[in-house]
Parts: structure tokens; sequence; C-alpha cells
């Protein structure tokens, strides 16, 4: 199926709310335990889907996400709404008291399509640690578990940091044991409560990206929020372009093996090139229309323009989907059609979204003229 991410995204990313029980420390949309005003009513919900509706077929799909979405008492009223005019949907959950078994059950019954947990420590104690609420580790194994049962896709978010990257493989095998469908992987954007924690410096970052090239080999599809680079990397591995894998890379690798044995299937790591503000688009609380969660420019509101409009037409948007209009490395790299670097990153180093990605190590090979 081809995709003309100039006129339609593929995912549409709804903050239904702010309002979430968890205090992660990580967290972009710095959560509140109640919801704020002026938050979209359901009314002005159900014209959002409408206006995803209106994108026509192949629909985006829409990802419920917050805060934590079960804060909000309409929640299935709106699901029942975009399911029945055969809009995928997704929920992003919080792994609280709200997320249990009865529930996930009336999310298969209602047809949402898959859910997405976190999952950011392999122990009890270095995941419950970043989330801010002990306990949350065990609900989310056992939730993502009674999912799986459930007839749910399940994906597990982990954000990778300075403090738990060599923890990576062991949470890895966590997500294998589910099982998980998806794993993927968010490079921290120092945006929100994250803005206090610490990214992977750049050779770290490309560790990271070739370890997860390895996991892709075990049956689960392994994808990267804000980490592009990574498609460059599969595309160096698909070419036999051979790279010199530094200690972190080999020791994360041997991990890998010890934990799971020889791979077991071809690389799971496809992507449809999509990045910020091309095939995604972000709507906050409020009906703010943004590239992306993680990139906090607001390019125009629901109540001003609709979505169509906004996502083809806002010069922000177009902007971002011309990789010719990038700075730097990102402007003359010959993997700009399927990386771009991040636009978040670059935005929340710089303040221009144009800017080069500062953590790519990538040595350019050659230069458009």
């Amino acid at each position: 199926m081809t995709w003309n991410f100039d006129t339609k995204p593929i995912l549409v990313f709804w903050e239904t709310t702010k309002a979430c029980d968890l205090a992660c420390h990580h967290c972009r949309a710095e959560a509140i335990p109640q919801s704020l005003p002026g938050e979209l009513s359901t009314q002005e919900g159900k014209a959002l889907i409408d206006q995803i509706e209106a994108f026509g077929r192949p629909y985006p799909i829409l990802i419920l996400t917050g805060g934590d979405p079960l804060k909000r008492i309409d929640l299935f009223e709106l699901i029942a709404y975009a399911r029945a005019k055969g809009i995928q949907v997704s929920v992003a959950p919080s792994a609280t008291p709200l997320l249990n078994p009865e529930v996930l059950l009336k999310m298969a019954d209602y047809g949402v399509d898959g859910i997405s947990l976190s999952l950011d420590g392999a122990t009890i104690q270095s995941h419950d640690d970043l989330r801010g609420v002990p306990g949350t580790f065990t609900r989310t194994l056992a939730m993502a578990q009674f999912a799986v049962n459930a007839g749910l896709k399940v994906q597990i978010n982990t954000t990778v940091m300075e403090h738990n990257v060599e923890e990576l493989p062991a949470i890895f095998e966590v997500v294998k044991s589910i099982p998980a469908q998806v794993w993927e992987v968010f490079f921290l954007i120092q945006t929100g409560r994250g803005s206090q924690l610490t990214e992977l410096s750049p050779n770290v970052s490309e560790s990271v990206c070739h370890f997860l090239y390895q996991a892709a080999h075990y049956g689960v599809t392994v994808r990267t929020v804000e980490g592009p680079y990574f498609r460059r990397i599969v595309r160096q591995y698909e070419e036999q372009i051979s790279a010199k894998l530094d200690l972190l890379s080999l020791q994360l690798n041997k991990d890998l093996l010890a934990r799971l044995g020889s791979p077991t299937h071809s690389p799971l790591a496809r992507s449809a090139g999509t990045r910020d503000g091309k095939g995604i688009v972000f709507i906050s609380y409020r009906g703010d229309v943004s590239p992306s969660g993680f990139l906090p420019m607001v390019a125009d509101n629901l109540s001003n323009q609709n979505l169509q409009q906004i996502y083809a037409h806002n010069p922000l948007f177009v902007e971002l989907r011309d990789t010719t209009s990038f700075k730097g490395r990102c402007g003359v790299c010959e993997y700009a059609h399927i990386c771009g670097g991040s636009r978040a990153r670059a935005y929340a180093r710089t303040d221009d979204v144009m800017e080069e990605d500062p953590n790519c190590v990538y040595e350019l090979e050659s230069v458009r003229l």
C-alpha cells in the first residue's frame, strides 16, 4: 500500500487528558492527578474522530494516549464512535488500578486493536523507581500478559536513557516473555519532566541501535521513537555495510545471546519512514496540533482549522517533511529520506527544529550539492 505522508498521517496521537495517577520521572506530558480545564469534550472528541475519517480510507490509526486515557469517563464512548467508522484504535493506558482484567476484556469487546504499556526497567526496583509508584512493574507484566490472552496486540514501550542502557537485554527478555508483538524504544528527549534526566551520548545511541538490530532477530518487531538513525543502521546491515562495534555494543549483544540464545528469526525491524510531522500528528488535551508529543511546537488549534488542513498545509508540517530544509549534516545526508534526524531533539537542544540531530555520529559518505 502506498501512503502519501504529504497529505495524510498514518498515526494520530490524541492526548485525551493530562490526568494520570503515576508520577513518572520522564513524563513528556508532565501529567497530574486531575484533568485540566479546556480538555476536549466528548463532542469535540467525536468531531476530531470525524476529521480523521475525512482523511479517507485507509484511515489513519488513532492512538488514545495521555496522561492516562482511562481517567476519561467517556473513553469507551469515544472508542465505540471511532470503531463504528472503521477507524483502528489503540490505547496507551497507565499501569494503575484503573487497568484491570475487566477493562482489558471490554477493550477487546469494543474492537480495540492493541495497547501499549511502558517498561523502563527489568526489575521491580528499577522500573518502579522511575514510575514513582510501587507495584507498577508487577501490574504492567500481569496486565500485558492478560491482554495477550484476551486477543489484544501488546506493544511494550521502553525509554532508554543513561541510567538504564545496560539493562536493555534484560528488559527485552521480559518483553519477549510476555510475549509482546512490538518493542518500541524511546530515545529520551529532554522535554517535560524528562528535562531533568540524562540523554544517551551520541556514541551510546549508536551502540544501542546496533543492539536493537540484533534484538529484532527474536520474533519481536523492534522500532524506535526519536532515534531515527536506527533506520539508517538497519539499511546499512541490509546493504551489508560492515560496522565496527564498540565495547558497549559487544557487551549488550553478548548479554542478549546469553539470555535468549542464537537468533531465531529474520530481523523484524521494518519502518514506514515516519518522523515528527511526517506520517505523525499529535493533538493535545486542549486541541493544539503539533508534529509529535515530543516536539512542543503548536502549528494551530482544532478550534481554528481542521486537522486535514493543518497537517497538509501548515508551514511547520510542510517544512518538516522537506529534507532539503534540514541544516548541518541532516541536510546533506544520503539517509535523510529514511531518517532525517530527530527534529524534537534538534529543537530541544538548539531551539531550531531544522538543525541537525546532535546525537547522530554518522560520517557522511556523499554530499548533495
